[in-house]
């Protein structure tokens, strides 16, 4: 079988490969900045090319792969990638989301308030992932933005219960599969800890799932993608948009029959597309800064992914899975994880909800 590339060789890159060997499907890896790269694989012939990332540097190599005709998904990459045109896109197909608008050279911080209705955030239109790229207007002690003001998008903060992510899959001949709506928390704009659990979100499913499908139809899109959303009274707003394997999909390694690695190789390969068992609880806990405390491995539905990063603050260095039938042992696990303090908010909210749905 011809190899799948994939554009990017950071640890989702790295998984697609793990996924590929226990698939059967050669998966290559390709660094946007190898200087041969480009000029060697633009005359090769792999079963296709995909991406584990929305940006990249310009360069002979991505030049030489975007200009493939195996590159798969271009529309969906040149819509979500800029969140101007995604935002545009929502709107155009009737998604909800948050009130927002493209942001003027003349425009200040009261009259963004005035056009969208209160406090809201400045967002960059490509990058600034876990928080970064982004300002928010009530931290504001005048009304002068950020100098990339005309390169963001400003929207309006919400109001929200929790955040939701929904990870799904659509093949070329458009069948569609989805995993369980999966709860996020956040510190900083960066995810810490994801959450599912059976029948939680059951009420939020379907409509997701229409918006999630909605998209991938209108894209033509092949493959896995993620959709956050803003769990609000009225219901489900979008809040972005990933065209790839997604960090909140990580629990589906341990606590489903099939990772989402797998399903985007078996919707982009033409192999059987089916829905994933996910017959209990899963939690996913995301090693930011520093490894796991060994300790996290004593308990026996530990799994343990490691990214081989270097060190630094802030940095993803890898992630924790544990699954169990029951949510008060997901939430036996969680509660006696070493964790640093800064998890402490995301984990006793974690804690919370484990509680509220295992109690109800």
């Amino acid at each position: 079988m011809s190899e799948v590339w994939v554009l990017g060789d950071g640890q989702l890159g790295g998984m697609l490969k793990d996924a590929g060997r226990r698939l059967g499907i050669p998966v290559r890896v390709v660094d946007p900045a190898d200087i041969e790269a480009g000029e060697r694989l633009a005359h090769a012939d792999p079963l296709c090319i995909t991406a584990e990332r929305e940006h990249w540097p310009d360069t002979q190599c991505t030049r030489a792969l975007l200009a493939h005709p195996r590159w798969r998904n271009a529309p969906a990459f040149a819509a979500l990638a800029d969140r101007q045109s995604q935002k545009a896109l929502f709107d155009q197909l009737g998604l909800p989301t948050a009130p927002w608008c493209p942001v003027s050279a003349d425009a200040d911080v009261e009259s963004l308030r005035e056009a969208l209705g209160g406090e809201f955030l400045l967002k960059q239109r490509r990058g600034g992932y876990d928080g970064r790229g982004q300002w928010r207007s009530q931290l504001a002690r005048e009304a002068t933005l950020p100098l990339w003001q005309t390169e963001a998008i400003a929207e309006r903060c919400i109001d929200f219960t929790t955040e939701v992510s929904l990870v799904g899959a659509r093949n070329r001949a458009g069948d569609r599969v989805f995993y369980t709506l999966t709860e996020n928390f956040h510190a900083g704009g960066i995810l810490q800890i994801s959450v599912m659990q059976p029948g939680r979100f059951a009420a939020w499913q379907a409509e997701a799932e229409r918006c999630h499908a909605r998209l991938m139809s209108h894209l033509n899109y092949e493959g896995v993608l993620a959709i956050e959303f803003f769990v609000t009274p009225e219901g489900l707003l979008i809040n972005e948009v990933a065209p790839r394997v997604h960090n909140s999909g990580h629990w589906t390694q341990a606590g489903a029959s099939i990772s989402q690695f797998e399903l985007h190789l078996r919707a982009l390969t033409g192999m059987p597309l089916v829905t994933p068992l996910q017959p209990g609880c899963s939690v996913m806990v995301n090693l930011i800064g520093r490894d796991a405390d060994r300790a996290a491995l004593a308990l026996a539905g530990t799994q343990r992914h490691w990214y081989g990063k270097q060190p630094r603050p802030g940095r993803k260095l890898g992630h924790l899975n544990f699954f169990h039938p029951q949510a008060s042992e997901a939430a036996r696990w969680l509660q006696a994880l070493p964790l640093s303090p800064d998890f402490q908010a995301s984990r006793a909210a974690a804690l919370r909800s484990l509680a509220q749905w295992d109690n109800g």
